[in-house]
Formats: C-alpha cells, structure tokens, sequence
C-alpha cells in the first residue's frame, strides 16, 4: 500500500509538472525588446516618484502606453529622459525639476517640548500621542521616517529637524508621502519664495507656540502683484508657477509684507547643502 500510494504521488507530480510545462509554453508572452532597454535607461530606484510601482512598472507602461511621456523619471538626468524619448519614439519637455521644502521653522520659533516621548522612533508612531511631543501640533517631529522613505539619500535629521540635501534630491515626493504630518512639500527647483510653517491653527494659537509661525495675517496675499499668494483652508500657498511667471519685478512684495519673516526669500539652484540647515535662515526650506 505504501509503495502504491508512493507511486501515485509522483505519478500526480509527473502531471502536474507535464501540464505546467505545456501552460508556460502555450500562455507565454514574449515581452518587448523595448522595455529591457528602458529599464537599462531608468536609475532602478523604485522610488514611485513616476506614478508607477517601480521601475520596471513604468518601463512597461511608457513602452506600450502611448499616452505615457518619457519625462515622468524624476531622477533621470537630461540625458537618459532624451535617450527613453528616442527609444519610444516620443516628444518630450523639459520637466520642471523639483525640490523638497520642509515647512517647519521650529528652532527660530522656539517651540517648546511638552513631554518627552519615550516610544518608537517614529514620526508615524509618535504623531497620535496627543499630537507628538512639541507644542506645536504641526511641527516636524525629528525621527525621519522621511530619511527612511528616501532611496537617494538626501534626507537628513539634525538637531531633530528633517533637512534636505537640495543637490540630491531628486522631487520624487517619497518623503512627503512617508510624512505623517504632511510637513514635507514639493516646490519646483527655481521658486522665489518659501513659507516654512504648516501650522493650520489660527493666529492668537500660533503666537502662543512659535515665535516665527504664520499668524494668517494674510498680508501676504494682499501683498502679491502676481495673485500668486493665497490663504487655502487655512494655509499660506504660493503658486510658484504665477509667482514665476510674474517675475522679479514685484521686488519679493510679499516677503516685505509678512511681519512675522516666515515667508522668504529662497534661492535653492546656487544653494549648497548644509547640515547646518535647522539653525540657517538660508537653509529654511531644507
């Protein structure tokens, strides 16, 4: 019994194997050329920034897809998105490179600490504890689950303040994705101006936590000859394309506005990275 009961488990292994061999061979798709080759061109750093789960997934999609531009890589230099655009026979643009900005100035606002947090060191983890641990409730916490998102390397922590390293960042947005606090933006590289505060709490609220928070005084707004400025739920925003587009003609009338100097002037295409962002005004936004 034992030898037939043997027998017949490899005879249904043998079977088994048989019709998986023939499945393959009937159901195989030959995949394209192509897409091996635009994977050879993509970085392979998977970091989503494209829209697609990797990059082998936007390599099928902007091989097959003709809707699909060749410029979506956000970590591809000029060069490799020209050579994608050629392999896929498509026109592409010059993308608008972009940049993290960090929206929290918490060390020139004196934010004070009200407990010490004794948990995991995880923004994510540490955020529905009344709030995490500052007296502001939107500040930037410090435990860089954005330095864990980043496959480029260009986040950093120091002195419990997320900075970004401008030269690497590539504005793929997986930081501001890993951001429980939403902290993290993405502005364009060429922006003028910079708001780093992300409180939504209103101005008497603000005054009362940060000495440099925005009070939505909204003077800002008035300011701007562009429109480019404007108070959306609660939050200061820029239009960096209007603002832009206006020019420097309006002499940074906005920053002259803000008696609070939370908005400022930046200047990120001749910054050079420094660790020493969370104490520099100039490094405010990284």
């Amino acid at each position: 019994m034992i030898l037939y009961s043997i027998l017949a488990m490899f005879g249904l292994g043998l079977a088994a194997a048989v019709m998986l061999a023939v499945a393959s061979k009937v159901f195989y798709v030959k995949e394209n050329p192509k897409v091996e080759a635009a994977l050879e061109i993509l970085p392979g750093a998977n970091c989503g920034g494209c829209g697609f789960p990797g990059c082998e997934g936007y390599a099928k999609a902007v091989v097959n897809d003709p809707d699909i531009p060749a410029n979506r890589c956000c970590a591809s230099p000029k060069e490799a998105i020209v050579a994608l655009a050629e392999l896929t026979g498509k026109v592409v643009a010059e993308a608008e490179p972009l940049v993290s900005m960090r929206r929290c100035d918490m060390y020139h606002g004196q934010v004070a600490t009200t407990y010490e947090y004794q948990g995991i060191p995880s923004c994510a983890a540490a955020t529905p504890l009344r709030g995490g641990s500052n007296a502001c409730n939107y500040s930037c916490l410090g435990f860089g689950d954005c330095v864990q998102a980043c496959p480029f390397g260009a986040m950093s922590i120091v002195g419990n303040l997320a900075c970004v390293d401008v030269e690497r960042c590539t504005g793929c947005g997986a930081c501001t994705k890993a951001c429980p606090r939403g902290v993290l933006h993405l502005i364009p590289k060429r922006a003028r101006v910079c708001i780093p505060c992300s409180s939504l709490a209103k101005g008497k609220a603000v005054m009362e936590t940060c000495e440099a928070g925005c009070i939505k005084c909204a003077k800002c707004v008035r300011a701007c000859p562009a429109k480019a400025v404007s108070l959306k739920k609660g939050l200061i925003t820029v239009d960096h394309n209007l603002c832009l587009s206006y020019g420097e003609e309006c002499n940074m009338a906005c920053v002259a506005a803000c008696s609070r100097h939370i908005l400022r002037p930046i200047d990120l295409l001749n910054q050079k990275p420094s660790v020493e962002c969370a104490k520099d005004d100039t490094q405010a936004v990284a």
